[in-house]
């Protein structure tokens, strides 16, 4: 029996394109004997799929069923009507244009979320009679964002400035009084970043009645998904990162500096079906396990330079 050993390959070995792009690539496909085949098809696919938490599945089970896959392009090609494939070597070649022509006109940049996925691939199919079964192969690849191009001159800096107490902590007056005394100061260079470019600031702690026993800064992503009968909204954990262990000398300043993880970020995506934003969480963890937690919405970009700041 005839064994049909095949792969997709593309012109760009990282795999990344840009909308409006050619995909570009070969199918090549590598037989030991000449083989029959009714047909060789090549379908490109972008879809959204949103998905809705458990936890809200009851509160909106009207309209569960109404958060459907948002298809952003299905492209079929036939690379080969039904005949033979010769025995050794063989390619086939495929040029397509990377364009969205319905609603919403436009490729998000991939993303793999909990509950959106933005998912672009390729699948070859080669059909076969019925006594012999049809193969397929698949093949990712992401889209990205043009970078934009930064004007320094207009740009404002996004810089926060930070101060955590018991007096800036969410508690009555009377649950601060039983709150030791501490203070912790410090900065984000920035709260629109680059999704290529880490995340910088600083902090001090300037006193603390408690030992510290750790500082940890959370990466959140904030995911809604939604239509006209309602919308489901969840923050779930990318990463975390300690910053510091132990306990921490006063007046001493500490970096802060995360690192993006590709494919579980994207920037900043607002549209009328789905959302997709982030938020950072400073954990402090005193020896007590008790937890004071500051946060911080941020917008990510994609941009050709790092956004200098303002002097």
């Amino acid at each position: 029996m005839s064994a049909i050993n095949f792969e997709i390959r593309l012109n760009k070995e990282n795999k990344i394109y840009y909308e409006g792009e050619l995909l570009k690539g070969c199918v090549h496909f590598n037989c030991n004997t000449e083989a029959k085949h009714e047909g060789i098809q090549l379908t490109l696919e972008g879809i959204v799929n949103l998905q809705l938490s458990t936890k809200n599945v009851g509160v909106f089970e009207a309209f569960y069923n109404s958060v459907k896959p948002i298809t952003l392009f299905n492209t079929t090609l036939e690379l080969a009507a039904p005949g033979k494939l010769s025995a050794g070597n063989s390619e086939f070649h495929f040029e397509i244009p990377l364009v969205c022509n319905k609603e919403p006109r436009v490729l998000y940049e991939t993303y793999h979320g909990v509950f959106i996925n933005i998912n672009y691939l390729l699948r070859c199919d080669v059909k076969r009679s019925f006594l012999a079964k049809s193969l397929q192969k698949i093949q990712q690849f992401c889209i990205q964002n043009k970078p934009i191009v930064l004007d320094t001159k207009t740009l404002t800096s996004s810089e926060v400035n930070f101060s955590i107490s018991p007096e800036t902590l969410q508690k009555s007056a009377k649950e601060r009084i039983n709150l030791p005394r501490f203070l912790i100061t410090g900065k984000l260079d920035q709260t629109e970043c680059c999704v290529t470019r880490p995340v910088t600031g600083q902090l001090t702690v300037q006193h603390t009645e408690v030992a510290i026993k750790s500082i940890e800064l959370q990466l959140l992503r904030v995911e809604t998904c939604g239509c006209t009968e309602g919308y489901s909204k969840d923050a779930t954990e990318i990463q975390t990162i300690q910053i510091a262990d132990g306990n921490i000398c006063p007046k001493l300043e500490i970096p802060i500096y995360m690192i993006l993880p590709r494919l579980f970020t994207c920037p900043t995506l607002i549209t009328k079906n789905f959302k997709i934003e982030f938020e950072l969480n400073l954990l402090v963890i005193f020896k007590d396990d008790y937890v004071v937690t500051e946060n911080f919405q941020i917008v990510l970009k994609r941009t050709a330079q790092q956004c200098d700041k303002l002097s």
